[in-house]
């Protein structure tokens, strides 16, 4: 679809897949990376949690970038009551994965809006995903691309890591990073864009 808008956006993510996806929306934006220590934010729970990382990186950029509508985002993956990070290394990534399979778990994306005028609206999109019961072999396959380090739970959805995934509940695009559907209702909703 073609959006219109007389705004200026910055989209404040470093993410491929996220530029990818705001693309879809045919509105002109910038990226622009925050420069935010993420574990400085400290909350038991996980949605307050993302919710609060989104936030911190829209309004570092936002008060670098006056009159520009910020969007960030931040990517979870939560089991019970763990957060699976982006893992620092191979042997994260196995272990991160291995407490992954068989079960279902629970990928939340915070979205943060700050307007050229400062309001700030932020939410959480949650999608479970279900994984196989993959073997070991599988999963040591997928760690040696590479593909997982980048990626919160250590797997993406979008590339290999699919074949570890049985199915999901919710938004798929949500699991790989933008959850476009409610962000766009959201941006039409407060005349940001135009259909």
């Amino acid at each position: 679809m073609n959006f219109t808008t007389e705004k200026s956006f910055i989209l404040a993510s470093a993410s491929p897949r996220r530029k990818e996806l705001f693309e879809r929306l045919n509105v002109p934006f910038k990226i622009l990376v925050a420069t935010v220590e993420e574990t400085s934010i400290k909350d038991d729970n996980p949605a307050q949690y993302v919710k609060k990382v989104a936030l911190l990186k829209a309004t570092d950029v936002a008060k670098r970038n006056p009159g520009h509508v910020v969007i960030g985002a931040d990517t979870i993956v939560v089991k019970g009551e763990e957060l699976l990070h982006k893992p620092k290394d191979a042997n994260e990534a196995i272990k991160h994965l291995k407490r992954l399979r068989g079960n279902v778990h629970e990928v939340m994306t915070a979205v943060a809006i700050i307007d050229d005028v400062g309001n700030k609206i932020a939410f959480v999109e949650k999608t479970e995903v279900y994984f196989k019961q993959v073997p070991d072999t599988l999963i040591e396959a997928y760690v040696a691309t590479g593909d997982c380090f980048d990626k919160a739970g250590g797997y993406g959805i979008q590339t290999d890591g699919v074949f570890l995934v049985e199915g999901i509940k919710g938004d798929y695009l949500n699991v790989v990073g933008l959850p476009l559907a409610r962000l766009t209702e959201l941006l039409v909703e407060t005349k940001l864009i135009s259909i």
